[in-house]
């Protein structure tokens, strides 16, 4: 599926370097409505204003973690079905698992670059029009085994 550059994005994390190469990343994927928050709660507040197409946000963040704020969104009935990827760092299964569980998209470990920005952003709104079968084994193929693939920033 093309990508939507028309969309709103969401960029949630603390660090500002980090927000500002994403947000150079998604320029060039060809997005143009990109906002940031610098943790969950900030995050929540935007999300509460505006309905995104898509929040790319990183796990580790004070006050509110990543994580924290995809089980807020997933339990919050107005913004529930919105897409989240998550980005850390860490390729720890257990985090993955945890955030799988959560409700998360698609999971990215840092460093990463373009190409596997799109492609994760491609998978999430694949999902949308592939049978519940298929979805499932797509999910299963990303979020299995302890190896996370790492592309260069």
């Amino acid at each position: 599926m093309p990508l939507d550059p028309t969309m709103s994005v969401l960029v949630v994390d603390d660090y500002s370097t980090m927000v500002r190469i994403i947000r150079n990343l998604l320029r060039q994927l060809g997005f143009v409505d990109i906002d940031d928050a610098s943790d969950g709660a900030a995050a929540l507040e935007k999300m509460g204003a505006k309905r995104y197409g898509l929040v790319i946000s990183d796990w580790n963040m004070e006050p509110m973690t990543g994580y924290d704020l995809l089980r807020r969104v997933r339990a919050d009935p107005q913004i529930e079905t919105t897409p989240f990827i998550m980005v850390t760092a860490e390729s720890k299964t257990e985090n993955v698992i945890a955030a799988k569980k959560a409700g998360v998209n698609n999971y990215i470990v840092k460093p990463f670059n373009a190409q596997t920005l799109k492609a994760k952003i491609e998978a999430v709104f694949a999902e949308k029009s592939e049978s519940p079968s298929s979805v499932a084994q797509a999910n299963a193929a990303t979020f299995a085994g302890a190896r996370v693939q790492r592309n260069i920033l």
